[in-house]
Protein backbone atom coordinates (compact mmCIF):
# COMPACT_ATOMS: atom_id res chain seq x y z
CA UNK A 1 0.00 0.00 0.00
CA UNK A 2 3.23 2.24 0.41
CA UNK A 3 2.39 5.45 -1.68
CA UNK A 4 -1.19 5.15 -1.98
CA UNK A 5 -4.03 6.06 -0.02
CA UNK A 6 -7.52 4.03 1.05
CA UNK A 7 -10.23 6.06 0.94
CA UNK A 8 -10.67 4.69 4.93
CA UNK A 9 -7.16 6.24 5.30
CA UNK A 10 -8.56 9.85 3.69
CA UNK A 11 -11.84 10.23 5.47
CA UNK A 12 -9.74 9.75 8.88
CA UNK A 13 -7.97 13.13 7.84
CA UNK A 14 -11.23 14.59 6.63
CA UNK A 15 -13.20 13.87 9.82
CA UNK A 16 -10.29 16.02 11.55
CA UNK A 17 -11.22 18.96 9.17
CA UNK A 18 -15.05 17.80 9.77
CA UNK A 19 -14.55 18.49 13.69
CA UNK A 20 -13.24 21.70 13.31
CA UNK A 21 -16.79 22.53 11.71
CA UNK A 22 -18.98 21.17 13.90
CA UNK A 23 -20.26 18.98 11.87
CA UNK A 24 -19.28 15.63 13.43
CA UNK A 25 -20.93 17.02 16.54
CA UNK A 26 -24.28 16.85 14.51
CA UNK A 27 -23.91 13.12 13.55
CA UNK A 28 -22.53 12.09 16.91
CA UNK A 29 -25.74 13.34 18.76
CA UNK A 30 -28.05 12.04 15.83
CA UNK A 31 -25.96 8.70 16.50
CA UNK A 32 -27.25 8.64 20.29
CA UNK A 33 -30.80 9.88 19.51
CA UNK A 34 -31.70 6.79 17.62
CA UNK A 35 -28.97 4.29 19.89
CA UNK A 36 -31.19 5.63 22.91
CA UNK A 37 -34.55 5.65 20.57
CA UNK A 38 -33.64 1.86 20.33
CA UNK A 39 -32.64 0.06 23.32
CA UNK A 40 -33.05 2.97 25.92
CA UNK A 41 -31.38 5.81 27.45
CA UNK A 42 -29.37 3.31 30.23
CA UNK A 43 -26.08 3.12 28.47
CA UNK A 44 -25.23 0.13 30.59
CA UNK A 45 -27.91 -2.11 29.44
CA UNK A 46 -27.24 -0.66 25.67
CA UNK A 47 -24.00 -1.43 23.97
CA UNK A 48 -24.79 0.58 21.10
CA UNK A 49 -25.40 3.73 23.14
CA UNK A 50 -22.57 3.26 25.91
CA UNK A 51 -19.85 3.58 22.76
CA UNK A 52 -21.95 6.34 21.03
CA UNK A 53 -21.28 8.02 24.33
CA UNK A 54 -17.66 7.13 24.11
CA UNK A 55 -17.31 8.31 20.70
CA UNK A 56 -18.76 11.66 21.23
CA UNK A 57 -16.34 12.11 24.65
CA UNK A 58 -13.41 11.15 22.43
CA UNK A 59 -14.71 14.33 20.25
CA UNK A 60 -15.33 16.55 23.23
CA UNK A 61 -19.01 16.93 22.35
CA UNK A 62 -20.63 19.10 25.19
CA UNK A 63 -21.93 17.05 27.49
CA UNK A 64 -25.42 18.97 27.93
CA UNK A 65 -24.80 18.03 24.12
CA UNK A 66 -24.82 14.22 25.00
CA UNK A 67 -27.82 14.39 27.48
CA UNK A 68 -30.10 16.40 25.21
CA UNK A 69 -29.45 13.72 22.62
CA UNK A 70 -30.37 10.52 24.58
CA UNK A 71 -33.89 12.85 26.15
CA UNK A 72 -34.55 13.69 22.32
CA UNK A 73 -34.15 9.49 21.50
CA UNK A 74 -35.91 8.40 24.37
CA UNK A 75 -39.20 10.98 24.15
CA UNK A 76 -38.31 12.89 27.22
CA UNK A 77 -37.90 16.01 24.83
CA UNK A 78 -39.38 16.78 21.48
CA UNK A 79 -37.07 15.92 18.38
CA UNK A 80 -36.80 14.77 14.71
CA UNK A 81 -37.43 11.23 13.95
CA UNK A 82 -34.93 9.82 12.52
CA UNK A 83 -34.74 6.52 10.66
CA UNK A 84 -31.80 4.64 9.71
CA UNK A 85 -31.20 3.39 5.76
CA UNK A 86 -28.63 1.91 4.00
CA UNK A 87 -27.74 3.10 0.70
CA UNK A 88 -25.46 1.63 -1.89
CA UNK A 89 -23.71 2.51 -5.01
CA UNK A 90 -21.25 3.50 -7.56
CA UNK A 91 -18.85 5.94 -8.06
CA UNK A 92 -16.14 6.40 -11.16
CA UNK A 93 -14.22 3.48 -12.50
CA UNK A 94 -16.27 1.04 -10.71
CA UNK A 95 -16.00 1.85 -6.91
CA UNK A 96 -18.03 0.34 -5.13
CA UNK A 97 -20.14 3.04 -2.37
CA UNK A 98 -21.94 2.17 0.72
CA UNK A 99 -23.43 4.93 2.59
CA UNK A 100 -24.92 4.68 6.10
CA UNK A 101 -28.18 7.13 6.33
CA UNK A 102 -30.21 8.84 9.32
CA UNK A 103 -33.20 10.82 7.72
CA UNK A 104 -36.34 11.92 8.97
CA UNK A 105 -37.49 11.88 5.29
CA UNK A 106 -36.53 9.57 3.36
CA UNK A 107 -38.13 10.27 0.22
CA UNK A 108 -36.38 13.44 -0.13
CA UNK A 109 -33.15 12.10 1.04
CA UNK A 110 -33.45 9.19 -1.71
CA UNK A 111 -33.63 12.04 -4.54
CA UNK A 112 -30.90 13.95 -3.25
CA UNK A 113 -28.26 11.06 -3.24
CA UNK A 114 -29.34 10.40 -6.36
CA UNK A 115 -28.84 13.77 -7.55
CA UNK A 116 -25.23 13.70 -5.83
CA UNK A 117 -24.00 10.34 -7.60
CA UNK A 118 -25.47 11.35 -10.87
CA UNK A 119 -23.57 14.62 -10.94
CA UNK A 120 -20.22 12.94 -10.60
CA UNK A 121 -19.85 10.19 -12.55
CA UNK A 122 -21.70 7.41 -10.18
CA UNK A 123 -24.89 6.05 -10.18
CA UNK A 124 -27.32 4.71 -6.86
CA UNK A 125 -27.95 1.15 -7.12
CA UNK A 126 -30.30 -1.11 -5.78
CA UNK A 127 -30.25 -2.95 -2.43
CA UNK A 128 -27.23 -5.24 -1.95
CA UNK A 129 -25.90 -4.52 -4.96
CA UNK A 130 -22.18 -3.52 -3.21
CA UNK A 131 -22.64 -4.45 0.32
CA UNK A 132 -21.74 -7.71 -0.01
CA UNK A 133 -18.27 -6.60 -0.65
CA UNK A 134 -17.70 -5.02 2.81
CA UNK A 135 -17.53 -7.05 6.04
CA UNK A 136 -18.45 -4.98 9.67
CA UNK A 137 -15.00 -5.51 11.53
CA UNK A 138 -13.32 -3.34 14.19
CA UNK A 139 -10.75 -0.79 13.18
CA UNK A 140 -7.66 0.07 15.24
CA UNK A 141 -5.42 2.61 13.98
CA UNK A 142 -1.76 2.87 15.85
CA UNK A 143 -0.30 6.30 15.34
CA UNK A 144 3.59 5.29 14.77
CA UNK A 145 4.97 8.98 15.41
CA UNK A 146 4.17 8.80 18.92
CA UNK A 147 6.72 6.14 19.54
CA UNK A 148 5.73 3.86 21.67
CA UNK A 149 6.45 0.05 21.61
CA UNK A 150 8.24 -1.73 18.50
CA UNK A 151 5.94 -3.22 16.09
CA UNK A 152 6.58 -6.56 17.51
CA UNK A 153 5.56 -5.89 21.08
CA UNK A 154 2.03 -3.99 19.69
CA UNK A 155 1.18 -7.23 17.14
CA UNK A 156 2.08 -9.74 19.85
CA UNK A 157 -0.27 -7.35 22.32
CA UNK A 158 -2.87 -7.07 19.66
CA UNK A 159 -3.22 -11.39 18.80
CA UNK A 160 -3.06 -12.18 22.22
CA UNK A 161 -6.06 -10.07 22.81
CA UNK A 162 -8.30 -11.48 19.62
CA UNK A 163 -7.01 -9.05 16.90
CA UNK A 164 -7.19 -10.76 13.11
CA UNK A 165 -5.03 -9.04 11.07
CA UNK A 166 -2.19 -6.35 11.87
CA UNK A 167 -0.58 -4.37 9.13
CA UNK A 168 2.01 -1.76 8.60
CA UNK A 169 -0.10 1.21 6.94
CA UNK A 170 2.89 3.67 6.34
CA UNK A 171 2.35 6.58 8.73
CA UNK A 172 0.51 4.03 10.83
CA UNK A 173 0.01 0.60 11.93
CA UNK A 174 -3.61 -0.91 11.75
CA UNK A 175 -5.67 -3.44 13.55
CA UNK A 176 -8.51 -5.30 12.71
CA UNK A 177 -10.40 -7.33 14.79
CA UNK A 178 -13.92 -8.34 14.52
CA UNK A 179 -16.40 -6.25 16.29
CA UNK A 180 -16.82 -7.96 19.51
CA UNK A 181 -13.24 -8.05 20.36
CA UNK A 182 -12.56 -4.17 19.76
CA UNK A 183 -12.72 -2.92 23.27
CA UNK A 184 -10.38 -5.74 24.30
CA UNK A 185 -7.53 -5.49 21.51
CA UNK A 186 -8.34 -1.22 22.29
CA UNK A 187 -7.43 -1.87 25.88
CA UNK A 188 -4.58 -4.13 25.22
CA UNK A 189 -2.95 -1.63 23.28
CA UNK A 190 -3.54 1.63 25.33
CA UNK A 191 -1.57 -0.58 28.31
CA UNK A 192 1.62 -1.14 25.97
CA UNK A 193 1.60 2.50 25.44
CA UNK A 194 0.57 2.64 22.18
CA UNK A 195 -1.53 6.25 21.18
CA UNK A 196 -4.71 4.72 19.02
CA UNK A 197 -5.84 7.65 15.99
CA UNK A 198 -9.46 5.73 15.98
CA UNK A 199 -10.79 2.46 17.85
CA UNK A 200 -14.35 2.15 15.97
CA UNK A 201 -16.58 -0.55 14.01
CA UNK A 202 -16.57 0.17 10.34
CA UNK A 203 -16.91 -1.64 6.92
CA UNK A 204 -13.94 -2.57 5.34
CA UNK A 205 -13.71 -3.35 2.14
CA UNK A 206 -12.18 -6.93 0.88
CA UNK A 207 -10.95 -5.70 -2.25
CA UNK A 208 -9.70 -2.39 -3.61
CA UNK A 209 -10.35 -0.73 -6.47
CA UNK A 210 -7.52 1.85 -8.15
CA UNK A 211 -8.45 5.13 -9.80
CA UNK A 212 -6.28 7.47 -11.43
CA UNK A 213 -6.83 10.69 -13.59
CA UNK A 214 -10.20 12.14 -13.87
CA UNK A 215 -12.07 9.63 -12.24
CA UNK A 216 -10.05 10.29 -9.55
CA UNK A 217 -10.72 13.65 -9.38
CA UNK A 218 -14.54 12.26 -9.60
CA UNK A 219 -14.43 9.97 -7.08
CA UNK A 220 -12.91 12.08 -4.76
CA UNK A 221 -15.51 15.07 -5.65
CA UNK A 222 -17.86 12.38 -4.78
CA UNK A 223 -17.10 11.03 -1.56
CA UNK A 224 -16.70 15.25 -0.50
CA UNK A 225 -20.52 15.82 -1.54
CA UNK A 226 -21.24 12.65 0.28
CA UNK A 227 -20.17 13.90 3.26
CA UNK A 228 -20.81 17.49 2.90
CA UNK A 229 -24.67 15.59 3.39
CA UNK A 230 -26.58 16.33 6.23
CA UNK A 231 -28.37 13.14 6.28
CA UNK A 232 -25.24 11.06 5.69
CA UNK A 233 -23.68 9.08 9.15
CA UNK A 234 -20.66 7.36 7.54
CA UNK A 235 -19.05 6.66 3.43
CA UNK A 236 -17.39 3.56 3.01
CA UNK A 237 -15.73 3.11 -0.64
CA UNK A 238 -13.50 0.32 -1.69
CA UNK A 239 -10.54 2.46 -3.39
CA UNK A 240 -7.12 3.40 -3.30
CA UNK A 241 -5.23 6.45 -5.12
CA UNK A 242 -1.86 8.16 -5.40
CA UNK A 243 -1.05 10.10 -2.18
Amino acid sequence: MSGHSKWSTIKRKKARVDAQKGKIFTRLAREIMVAARQGGGDPESNARLKAAIQRAKEANLPGENITRAIQKGTGELGGENYEEVVYEGYGPGGVAVLLEIMTDNRNRTAGEIRHIFARNGGSLGESGCVAWMFQKKGLIGVDKSAGGPEEDELMLAALEAGAEDFKDEGDLYEVTTSPADLPAVKEALEKTGAVLQYAEVTMVPQSTVRVEGKDAEQVLKLMDMLEEHDDVQNVYANFELED
